[in-house]
């Protein structure tokens, strides 16, 4: 009996040696399980940090956004649109106003028509804000000799106009066409450029309130 007392007392110091080491194997790894896990959600956040760094503008980015600013404490405030006019008659001095030099004054009042494309749809403050950029713009490529794309792009480029907003460049025999995406504060303006040496020439166009670029057309 004494035996076999030792034997069962050994195999229970056996079982429980066996059950003590299985449980410090699964202690470690668990800590190691967790070790990489951590490593594993380390990757996500950089990664969220690097996308939400990528969102926040950058030095182009916000240079070109206090250009815009600039120019726009110039001109009206966002929104604002003065009564444009309609057909209607002009009389007296109005009518005497619009005549040339040395014209005679017609019998009939004149009739003026309403006022179309970006005149009428584009906001007093668009309005006023494109006449900076198209002066300046025009200025810029008065002076570029033989205006290809790639001219055109590092004139607009060193105006202050990144190439996020520069749109549709594009060669036309010796000139080069091109779009500026200018919208912000819900405005919807737009310049149309043609960069043809002292015949260049940049006019303001209408661009959807929001959402990618694209010029509205006359129908």
């Amino acid at each position: 009996m004494a035996d076999t007392h030792i034997s069962v007392s050994a195999f229970a110091r056996y079982r429980r040696g066996l059950v003590a080491a299985a449980l410090a194997a699964l202690v470690l790894t668990g800590c190691g399980g967790e070790a990489r896990g951590g490593g594993t959600q380390a990757e996500p956040d950089k990664r969220a940090g690097s996308l939400t760094s990528s969102a926040q503008p950058g030095p182009e980015q916000a240079a070109f956004a206090a250009m815009l600013s600039t120019f726009g404490k110039k001109c009206p405030e966002p929104g604002r649109v003065d009564p444009r006019p309609t057909a209607g008659k002009q009389t007296g001095s109005e009518a005497t106003a619009s005549l040339a030099p040395g014209e005679t004054p017609p019998a009939e009042p004149i009739e003026p028509g309403p006022l179309t494309g970006p005149a009428a749809e584009l906001s007093d403050r668009d309005l006023c804000t494109s006449g900076h950029h198209e002066q300046r713009v025009v200025e810029a490529l008065q002076e570029v000799a033989d205006p290809t794309p790639v001219k055109v792009r590092k004139t607009l480029n060193s105006l202050g106009y990144i190439d996020e907003h520069i749109h549709g460049l594009q060669q036309d025999g010796t000139t080069t066409r091109f779009h500026l995406d200018l919208r912000e504060s819900g405005g919807r303006l737009c310049v149309a450029g043609l960069a043809a040496g002292e015949e260049s020439d940049a006019s303001a166009c209408v661009a959807p309130a929001t959402g990618p670029f694209t010029v509205k057309t006359e129908e």
